[in-house]
């Protein structure tokens, strides 16, 4: 397995390299870099590196008061995939989301991204919803830790 390194977003660059997995990821709703600024105020964005190569982002949106869900989201660039990194995020994703207090973990795919929806099923995730933004085609599948 490879080395991963992941860190926290924090700055610009990293911000910008966070956008850039999840627009390659999820093109039918791209973020500007105003909307990724927003989403680091109350979500945990992190970035991983194979070396100094991008390869993916994750996303821990942390559980509520009174509510122990929290969504632990992983993106691995296609091109990196079948080598560990996704797992690899995840894990430490997931041991973010505990470590908040998380007692019950999700996570939501694009229909379109058949890889990512394998890796969320093998994982012991279960299909609880499909849905469509106003204006997009492709759906989202949200999903529950078994």
């Amino acid at each position: 397995m490879n080395d991963l390194r992941i860190e926290q977003v924090d700055g610009d660059a990293s911000l910008l390299d966070w956008r850039f997995v999840h627009n390659a990821i999820i093109p039918t709703a791209p973020l500007s870099f105003a909307e990724v600024t927003e989403r680091a105020g109350r979500n945990r964005l992190c970035v991983a590196y194979a070396g100094d190569v991008l390869v993916g982002c994750s996303t821990v949106r942390p559980p509520g008061a009174g509510n122990p869900v929290a969504t632990v989201i992983a993106r691995i660039l296609p091109e990196h995939r079948g080598r560990g990194f996704g797992g690899q995020l995840y894990a430490h994703g997931l041991e973010l989301a505990r470590g908040l207090g998380a007692e019950v973990i999700e996570t939501c795919v694009l229909e379109s991204n058949p890889e990512g929806l394998r890796f969320a099923l093998r994982n012991g995730f279960v299909e609880t919803e499909r849905y469509v933004l106003p204006g997009d085609t492709v759906p989202f599948i949200d999903l529950r830790l078994a």
